[in-house]
């Protein structure tokens, strides 16, 4: 399938076919918390929840006054908000398999993903940034949550070169984070 975005023939088009996997919307999600507000939040939460649960264990042990309730409850509620960005890909994972193949287009005007049952097209200004890691690109909305984001795995190139091309059209108009 070619699809073509309404630009002339000449530009630099890239295009990806794939099928989702949870490992890439678990990515998309764990990257997303390196530089969102929820995501310095957890940064600052997880070590201090850590700390008053070895304390309280430390009590617990040298036969002091202790908390039964952080005891229990800490290390589920850390175990949790490191599941998290898993357990969410999971949930979008099962509304993203119902569109079968996802075909991506990515030119310098943006990008277009038809699937079985939806097309849709996001120019960059919708989501001016992105992040790279070892499988995928994800672009992001510039909202201080980045609730918005694009997932384009690596895999669904036809060719390895196309990777670079990619990489290429994205630095010229989206900025890195």
């Amino acid at each position: 399938m070619v699809m073509n975005m309404g630009r002339d023939a000449e530009q630099d088009v890239v295009e990806l076919a794939y099928r989702p996997v949870a490992g890439d919307y678990a990515t998309a999600l764990r990257e997303r918390r390196r530089f969102n507000r929820a995501g310095r939040l957890q940064k600052v939460a997880l070590p201090l929840i850590a700390l008053a649960w070895a304390l309280d264990l430390g009590l617990a042990v040298g036969g002091g006054d202790y908390n039964t309730f952080l005891l229990i409850w800490a290390p589920l509620f850390l175990a949790l908000l490191v599941a998290q960005p898993w357990l969410q890909a999971r949930q979008v994972l099962k509304a993203a398999t119902r569109n079968g193949v996802f075909r991506a287009s990515v030119s310098e005007a943006g990008l277009t993903v038809v699937t079985e049952h939806s097309s849709t097209s996001v120019g960059f200004a919708a989501q001016p940034r992105y992040r790279e890691t070892k499988d995928l690109f994800v672009l992001y909305s510039d909202d201080k949550n980045a609730t918005c984001f694009t997932v384009l795995p690596k895999r669904g190139v036809a060719d390895p070169a196309d990777v670079d091309r990619l990489r290429g059209i994205l630095d010229r108009n989206l900025s890195r984070v």
